[in-house]
């Protein structure tokens, strides 16, 4: 197991379901990094975006030291 195996990287987005990645995708969100800061309920908004997916990219943005807004 290498080291992307235990910690996301803050350049790609972390594994969630397809529609979620496609609304992130489509709101301009391309990696993780870019989702710091950013309001849970804007996130929430997006067609595709289920609170499971919410709760993975903030559990990975905390591995960095980051979260949402």
């Amino acid at each position: 197991m290498n080291e992307e195996d235990v910690k996301p990287s803050t350049d790609t987005l972390p594994k969630i379901g397809a529609p979620a990645t496609r609304a992130l995708h489509n709101a301009g969100y391309t990696t993780l990094r870019g989702l710091a800061g950013v309001p849970r309920k804007k996130l929430a908004a997006l067609h595709g975006m289920g609170p499971k997916a919410l709760d993975i990219i903030q559990a990975a943005l905390e591995e960095h030291d980051l979260s949402l807004g």
